[in-house]
């Protein structure tokens, strides 16, 4: 029998000299919810890893299971953890992984980047294959790619611009700046 071998992603330096594993992973607790946001960073892949005991997980031919990772930044708070920024990561695979495919493909771009924006929703559950397993969970998906989602963002309205107030000379400072112009022959504009 040979053992699988095991790539793995190394955690980043923060998540590991801060103990975390990295931004929340988005939930679809029911039908109906949404994530929405813009990836933040380049989109990565994993070897999928088995929920309850966290090793890492394989195909019955001994091959890794891949899933990918997006980052997103999102308008969600969990108001149980004020550090909270919004960042989610989705792991797509099976059916979340074909719905965001689709939705890419539809969108024109060549893949997900950097600045695109996405919107995932948790529309139904499908066909329930072993009655010992919950129903899969049906997506769909949206995609702008980055230069379409910046180009429909809004702009921040500009600063007011105020221009300091321009000192005039006083009347005698006027006066006089006329006499020095005419004696030195300098054509003189009235100061009014």
């Amino acid at each position: 029998m040979t053992t699988p071998q095991q790539y793995q992603t190394p955690p980043s330096v923060n998540d590991l000299l801060m103990g975390g594993g990295g931004p929340a992973s988005a939930k679809f607790p029911t039908i109906g919810h949404t994530v929405s946001g813009r990836i933040t960073v380049q989109p990565t892949t994993e070897q999928q890893r088995d929920f309850d005991t966290d090793k890492p997980l394989f195909w019955d031919d001994g091959k890794e299971r891949w899933q990918i990772v997006v980052t997103l930044a999102t308008s969600e708070r969990n108001p149980g953890n004020p550090e909270d920024d919004g960042t989610r990561r989705l792991f797509l695979k099976s059916n979340l992984q074909k719905a965001v495919a689709q939705a890419v493909r539809a969108s024109g771009a060549p893949g997900l980047e950097v600045g695109g924006e996405l919107t995932v929703t948790y529309t139904a559950n499908g066909e329930q294959p072993n009655p010992r397993k919950a129903a899969p969970k049906l997506y769909a998906a949206k995609y702008t790619p980055a230069a379409t989602a910046i180009l429909h963002t809004p702009e921040p309205a500009p600063a007011a611009q105020h221009s300091a107030p321009v000192a005039q000379p006083a009347p005698a400072q006027q006066a006089l700046l006329a006499q020095q112009q005419a004696a030195a022959g300098a054509v003189v504009d009235p100061p009014f």
